[in-house]
């Protein structure tokens, strides 16, 4: 696996939604993350609901997440709802954080 990914997901992980305490990786928020030949970071991601407020911050937050990662020329973020966000997807950490036990 290309080293980058893990740096990657690494920064992801400094990126929260300003209502919620835990970061979107562990909410289970990125679907996936993958590095292609030209150096470019692709990401799939979701949001909880698909009305966020602050959807193009948390897009652009990403975007950024990945550009920092020495060696990602540009990055690409994709949004999806298929499958639609539910709390299962949360890391387990996660949800003791947000008392889901």
């Amino acid at each position: 696996m290309d080293k980058r990914i893990d740096l990657i997901i690494a920064n992801l992980k400094d990126v929260y939604d300003p209502e919620i305490p835990v970061n979107i990786y562990d909410l289970g928020l990125i679907y996936n993350v993958d590095v292609d030949e030209n150096d470019t970071a692709n990401i799939v991601m979701t949001l909880t609901a698909p009305g966020c407020p602050v959807a193009d911050m948390l897009l652009q937050d990403v975007k950024q997440s990945a550009l920092l990662v020495e060696g990602i020329k540009d990055a690409n973020v994709e949004l999806t709802f298929d499958p639609p966000w539910e709390k299962s997807m949360m890391s387990e950490e996660a949800r003791l954080e947000l008392g889901f036990f």
